[in-house]
């Protein structure tokens, strides 16, 4: 990449400010902002834009659109001049995602200091809607190590899903799955 096309520190630091603002509103708090999405999560791209700068956090549809392109987890869809978040949302939203078969096993990235209560008590979706699952390792240990060191454990998707339990697939493909019981868990090296 050419130098005059290489994104400068200050421009990824303004791209991270802007998706971060972006998660908060549109997964968690969008009345904060005076914004409401609609029963799937979509809100105006307009709507937000103007509340945001009206809230003291403008930004440019350039800037929206960079960081929509850009996130590596593509958390954020665009659609029709709307704008929503591709799942993680703590408010009640339907994304209207449709039964999945998973594959045989998917994959959970967290810390050794939160084993103790999985093994009790299983995945729980905490103050989301569902339990976050990876389709591998990778990801897996990317998600656990932004609380510390990763610890990756394995779910047993296939017994699950033929047990009954349901899955989904967001767009950017996180799989979710309201719980996960500690039966289906594989925890790596001794206890």
């Amino acid at each position: 990449m050419s130098e005059r096309h290489a994104a400068r520190p200050s421009d990824e630091r303004r791209t991270v400010k802007v998706s971060k603002y972006l998660s908060k509103h549109l997964r968690h708090q969008p009345e904060r902002i005076g914004i409401a999405p609609d029963p799937a999560g979509w809100v105006e791209i307009d709507v937000l834009m103007a509340a945001a700068a009206a809230h003291g956090f403008p930004f440019t549809r350039a800037e929206l659109d960079h960081v929509v392109a850009t996130n590596d987890k593509r958390r954020f869809a665009v659609e029709g001049g709307r704008i929503r978040a591709s799942q993680g949302h703590s408010i009640e939203v339907d994304l209207g995602l449709p039964p999945a078969s998973p594959p045989p096993y998917l994959y959970h990235g967290t810390v050794a200091r939160s084993l103790d209560a999985i093994r009790v008590q299983g995945l729980r979706p905490m103050n989301r809607h569902d339990v976050h699952l990876s389709a591998d390792r990778e990801t897996a240990t990317r998600v656990g190590a932004r609380r510390g060191r990763p610890v990756v454990l394995t779910v047993d998707a296939g017994a699950m899903h033929r047990d009954g339990h349901v899955f989904h697939v967001s767009a950017n493909g996180v799989w979710l799955t309201n719980a996960v019981p500690p039966r289906y868990l594989r925890f790596p090296g001794p206890r």
